[in-house]
C-alpha cells in the first residue's frame, strides 16, 4: 500500500512533455501572427508617406509663434517635417509665421486679413499666458484645447551696465519696490547724483514684460506677495494705492514698446540720459536684443545688462494653444496636439533652450550671452487667471486719468434669462460693472440703459453722467443695482444719442469712448447700416470716439451688428463671451484695448 502511494505520487508530480510543446508551438504561431501584423503596419504607413497619397492627402499646420521663440519653434517644425509625420490619415506640412502677438490676437477677435496676415493659424504660441487669457475673454470658443507651457522666461530689469553693477552692489531690488523706488531715487543705491531712479513702463496691454512686472508689484501690495493678483484684491485699498502709484511714477519720456525701451538705452548708456534708467523685460528677448537675434538686427555695440529681482519673479511661461474655428478641420486639430507633444521631446528642448529659453531638464544656457547671468528663480510669482489679466491691465488703463468711457447696458427682457450658473444674464452684468467701479482707481465713468420702456418714451435713458469715479462711485453702484429687464432691444437710438453726448462733453487729451453690453439682437426702425451712416454724419475731426462692444452668448446676433461699426470708430472690438461669467474678463479687456 505504501508503495502503491508512492507511486500514485510520482505520477502526480510528473508533468507530460507533449502539452508544453503544443503551447510553446500555439504562443509562437499567436506572437508570430502579432508580429507580422505590426511589422506590415509600419511598412504600409511608410509607404503611404513615401508614396505620398497618405490616404486622405496632405494638410498644412499653421503656427503664428511670438518672434521670441519663432526661430525655435521653425527648427523644431523642420525637424518634425522631417519625420513626415502623418495624422489623422494625411500628411502634415508645418508652416511656423513669426508673428506679434498682438495682431493675432487682434485678427481673431476681429476680422482677419487674409491678404495682409495669410490664412488663420491653426495653433498659437505667445511669450506669455496673458494672450491667451485676453482670446479666452473674448472668443472663449477659440480656444481648442488648454494651454501649455513650451519653455518659460523670468522677467528682468533690463538697465544699462553701470546702473546695473550700482544696484547689485547695492540692496538690489524687488519687484514690490517699484511703488517706491521713484521716491527714493537713486540716493537707495548710494548714487545721489544721478537723481530719480525711473523705470518705463510701456502698455501693459500690448506689452506682457511691463503686465507680469504689474503683476508682482500689485501682489507685493496684499497680504499674499507670491500672488496670484485676483478681482478681489485689486478692490483692496493698499491694492489701489500701489496701482496709482506706479501709474504716477511714470517717466513723462517713455516708448510704447519693451524693444524700443531696450533699444533706447543701449543707444545713450548715461544713466538718466533718455528719461528712464530701465524697463523689465523678459529674459529671452533682452539675450536676443544683446545678440542681434531681433529681425536680424545688428546686435548693440554696449549690450544692457539684467538684473534679477529678489524673491518673488514672474515668468513668462510660452503657452501653446491649439486653436479652434470653422477653418481648423480635424486633421489640423490633432496635428497641433501632435506637433505640440514634438516640442516638448528632449531633443527639442534643447533647441528652444539654445535660444535662450529656460526649459525643463536643460540646464545648457547660450554662450556667449552679453548681459545675461541666468539667474536661478526661487521664488515664482503665481500669474493672475484670465479674468484678473483683464483687470489689472484695465485698471492701469483707467488710473492714469486718461479714459472717459459711456457704458450702455442692454436692458431688454432677454437679459433676464438664463447666464449660467443659475444666475441671469444681468446679474452677472451687474456683477461685472460694479467690479469695475469698485476696483477703479481714477478716470470717468458713466453708465445708460437701453431697451423700451427704460426712459417713458424713449428706449434709453442716461443713469448716472459720465464724470469723475472717485466723486460718483456711490452714484454708479446704486445704478447698476437698479438695473433690471424690461421690454424689446434698441441698441442703436442709444449708441447715436449716446455718441452725440459724448462728442458734445468731449474731453481733450482723453482717450474718449463707448462700451456697449448687450446680448445681441435689434428691435426698432434703426438698422445697423442706417446707425453707421447716421453716426459717420456726426463725426467731428479731432474728436475720435472709439466704440466697443461685449455680447452674451456665442449664437447671439450681435458680433455680425455692431462689427461694421466698431471697425469705424476708434477701431473697437467685438467680443463675444459664452456665458455671463465672462462678461467681467471682457470689460477688463475692452478698457484695456488702446
Amino acid at each position: 500500500m505504501s508503495r502503491h502511494r508512492t507511486l500514485r505520487t510520482k505520477v502526480r508530480r510528473g508533468i507530460a512533455g507533449w502539452p508544453i510543446t503544443i503551447i510553446g508551438f500555439v504562443a509562437l504561431l499567436v506572437l508570430g501572427w502579432f508580429g507580422w501584423q505590426w511589422i506590415g503596419d509600419v511598412v504600409d504607413q511608410r509607404a503611404a508617406v513615401q508614396a505620398g497619397d497618405c490616404n486622405e492627402g496632405p494638410a498644412a499646420l499653421k503656427v503664428a509663434a511670438t518672434p521670441s521663440v519663432a526661430d525655435a519653434v521653425r527648427k523644431v517644425a523642420q525637424a518634425w517635417s522631417a519625420q513626415r509625420p502623418v495624422v489623422y490619415d494625411h500628411c502634415i506640412s508645418v508652416e511656423v509665421l513669426s508673428s506679434d502677438s498682438e495682431v493675432v490676437l487682434e485678427g481673431l477677435t476681429n476680422v482677419w486679413d487674409e491678404e495682409k496676415l495669410g490664412t488663420r493659424p491653426h495653433a498659437w504660441i505667445t511669450d506669455s499666458a496673458v494672450w491667451a487669457n485676453r482670446l479666452a475673454a473674448q472668443r472663449q470658443s477659440m480656444i481648442g484645447s488648454p494651454p501649455e507651457s513650451i519653455a518659460t522666461s523670468p522677467v528682468v530689469l533690463a538697465m544699462p551696465q553701470e546702473a546695473a553693477d550700482a544696484v547689485q552692489a547695492g540692496p538690489g531690488f524687488r519687484w514690490t519696490d517699484l511703488t517706491t523706488m521713484a521716491s527714493t531715487g537713486w540716493d537707495r543705491f548710494g548714487k545721489a547724483g544721478w537723481g530719480a531712479f525711473e523705470i518705463a513702463m510701456p502698455d501693459p496691454a500690448v506689452n506682457p514684460g511691463t503686465a507680469m512686472a504689474l503683476q508682482a508689484a500689485l501682489a507685493g501690495a496684499g497680504p499674499e506677495p507670491t500672488g496670484p493678483v485676483t478681482a478681489d484684491l485689486l478692490a483692496q485699498e493698499p491694492v489701489k494705492q500701489a496701482m496709482a502709484k506706479l501709474v504716477a511714477a511714470r517717466p513723462e519720456q517713455t516708448t510704447t514698446s519693451t524693444w524700443q525701451a531696450m533699444a533706447a538705452l543701449a543707444a545713450n548708456p548715461a544713466v538718466g540720459s533718455v528719461g528712464f534708467s530701465a524697463v523689465p523685460a523678459f529674459e529671452v528677448d533682452l539675450y536676443r536684443h544683446n545678440t542681434g537675434a531681433e529681425d536680424n538686427r545688428p546686435a548693440p555695440a554696449t549690450p544692457l545688462a539684467g538684473v534679477a529681482a529678489q524673491g518673488v519673479t514672474p515668468v513668462a511661461d510660452f503657452p501653446f494653444t491649439a486653436l479652434s474655428g470653422e477653418w481648423v478641420n480635424e486633421a489640423q486639430a490633432r496635428a497641433a496636439q501632435a506637433f505640440r507633444t514634438f516640442l516638448k521631446a528632449p531633443e527639442q528642448r534643447a533647441t528652444l533652450a539654445a535660444a535662450g529659453l529656460r526649459v525643463e531638464g536643460v540646464t545648457e544656457r547660450p554662450s556667449p550671452a552679453p548681459g545675461v547671468a541666468w539667474a536661478e528663480v526661487t521664488d515664482q510669482l503665481k500669474p493672475a487667471d484670465a479674468a484678473a489679466t483683464q483687470q489689472v491691465t484695465g485698471a492701469w488703463a483707467t488710473a492714469d486719468n486718461g479714459q472717459v468711457v459711456t457704458v450702455l447696458v442692454d436692458t431688454s427682457q432677454t437679459m433676464g434669462e438664463d447666464g449660467g450658473g443659475g444666475r441671469t444674464r444681468l446679474d452677472w452684468v451687474r456683477e461685472a460693472l460694479a467690479g469695475q467701479v469698485n476696483r477703479a482707481v481714477s478716470g470717468s465713468v458713466g453708465l445708460w440703459e437701453f431697451g423700451t420702456g427704460a426712459g417713458g418714451d424713449e428706449a434709453y435713458r442716461e443713469l448716472v453722467p459720465t464724470g469723475s469715479v472717485g466723486a460718483q462711485r456711490q452714484s454708479l453702484l446704486d445704478a447698476v443695482g437698479r438695473l433690471k429687464p424690461r421690454g424689446e432691444t434698441r441698441p442703436f437710438e442709444a449708441l447715436v444719442a449716446a455718441y452725440e453726448d459724448v462728442l458734445a462733453d468731449y474731453r481733450d487729451g482723453k482717450r474718449n469712448r463707448i462700451v456697449v453690453i448687450t446680448d445681441g439682437g435689434a428691435d426698432g426702425d434703426l438698422s445697423p447700416a442706417d446707425a453707421k451712416g447716421r453716426l459717420e454724419g456726426l463725426k467731428v475731426a479731432g474728436k475720435d470716439v472709439g466704440i466697443s462692444v461685449v455680447v452674451l452668448g456665442s449664437g447671439a446676433d450681435g458680433p455680425g451688428l455692431f462689427q461694421d461699426i466698431t471697425k469705424a470708430f476708434g477701431g473697437g472690438t467685438v467680443s463675444v463671451v459664452e456665458d455671463g461669467s465672462g462678461v467681467d474678463a471682457a470689460l477688463g479687456q475692452v478698457l484695456a484695448g488702446r
